[in-house]
């Protein structure tokens, strides 16, 4: 794995032309120099940048711009996450496990991502929504994201399609009348809640287990951040599936039913399992590490008692993987949803989400892994 052609030109662009620090990158430095363990871990982590300062100028630089669609030429699982193709490598080394599991790491991290966050909510962050080679609706990125106009709410007579934003592309709407909700009132069904692909299906899921083991297996306890309903899941299902950067960024209820409670868990940003992408990186152990990143990274749980008895209490777990990965939430306790309706969305790059139900809760899948899900499908049904 190397880098990716952009990632070596901003290598290139920040060691001959470097710039104050932004603020927040200015603390992630000074953090970073000001602790001789954290300094000797990202010493060691690096690979292909082999100079901390040349890092943490290329974050600057990165988090002033809004992300280009990366060309045919590079990984396409990176597409969208320039800081997550510098930082591959580190990322893979065990000195980087440690580093970025390092809890004051994650503090500034969300710090250095909130700064971008801003820039990428703001007009000119559009600078990247062209039809350009780089573009987000060139040549390359159509390929991908095919009838784009017809699928999303835009404009293309317009700057940008019309989008105010690079977040507000990110966010896009599906156009009326796309993902209707086959089966809204058989409480039976369940549906998909994300555009998707499945990652796994498990069943008998622990309420506790070393999510650290090669198999990467659930931990629920820590993936529901020690919430008292916890123990309700021992045994149960969990079935995951992931968002790419190029997928519909919005989350939807899969049952009817109501809000119980709803929580925003901080965690990890760049954190890998060590079984993926050790001792050779590679750009897509993060993606093989949903399992993994459910105990530990940033995410949003969104418990909810459906009106089937048979399902009865289940969790939606909305997980940030690399990037902003800011989670929304949209609903409130007690607050009655039904199938298909929005319950919140990611800001900004790749993420995957969790279905969680307990061991009482009969399912017959309908949907098999690496299976590509649209919104509101039916996965499941009970019984």
């Amino acid at each position: 794995m190397s880098l990716t052609s952009l990632d070596r030109k901003k290598v290139a662009q920040v060691t001959e032309s470097p710039a104050t620090l932004v603020p927040p990158v200015q603390k992630l430095s000074d953090i970073i120099y000001g602790d001789p363990i954290l300094l000797m871990l990202a010493r060691m982590m690096l690979v292909e940048i082999r100079d901390l300062d040349t890092l943490l100028q290329a974050i600057n630089s990165i988090v002033q711009e809004a992300p280009a669609f990366v060309g045919a030429e590079d990984q396409y699982e990176l597409v969208g996450f320039p800081i997550n193709a510098i930082l591959d490598w580190p990322m893979g080394t065990k000195s980087g496990m440690v580093f970025f599991w390092n809890p004051v790491v994650n503090a500034a991290l969300k710090e250095v991502l909130n700064y971008w966050s801003a820039y990428l909510a703001s007009p000119a962050s559009t600078s990247t929504l062209t039809t350009n080679p780089d573009g987000w609706f060139g040549p390359a990125a159509s390929s991908l994201m095919p009838d784009f106009v017809g699928t999303f709410v835009c404009d293309p007579t317009k700057p940008a399609y019309g989008f105010g934003s690079f977040d507000a592309f990110f966010t896009r709407l599906f156009r009326p009348g796309l993902r209707p909700v086959p089966t809204p009132e058989d409480p039976n069904v369940i549906i998909s809640a994300c555009e998707s692909q499945v990652d796994q299906i498990v069943s008998n899921a622990q309420l506790v287990a070393d999510f650290n083991l090669k198999g990467q297996p659930y931990s629920l306890e820590n993936m529901l951040d020690g919430d008292p309903s916890a123990s309700q899941f021992a045994g149960g299902t969990v079935y995951q599936a992931f968002l790419s950067a190029l997928k519909y960024h919005r989350w939807h209820a899969p049952v009817n039913g109501t809000v119980v409670s709803t929580k925003l868990v901080p965690g990890t940003y760049y954190l890998e399992s060590p079984f993926e992408g050790f001792p050779n990186p590679d750009p897509a152990a993060q993606n093989n590490s949903q399992p993994f990143i459910t105990s530990v990274a940033t995410r949003a749980l969104i418990f909810i008692q459906a009106d089937d008895p048979a399902i009865g209490l289940m969790c939606f777990v909305a997980v940030g993987m690399a990037e902003v990965s800011s989670c929304q939430i949209e609903v409130t306790p007690n607050q009655k949803i039904t199938k298909g309706q929005e319950i919140g969305m990611f800001h900004f790059g790749g993420s995957t989400h969790c279905l969680v139900f307990g061991p009482q809760v009969k399912l017959t899948w309908s949907v098999a892994v690496d299976q590509n899900v649209e919104l509101s499908s039916p996965i499941a049904t009970v019984g």
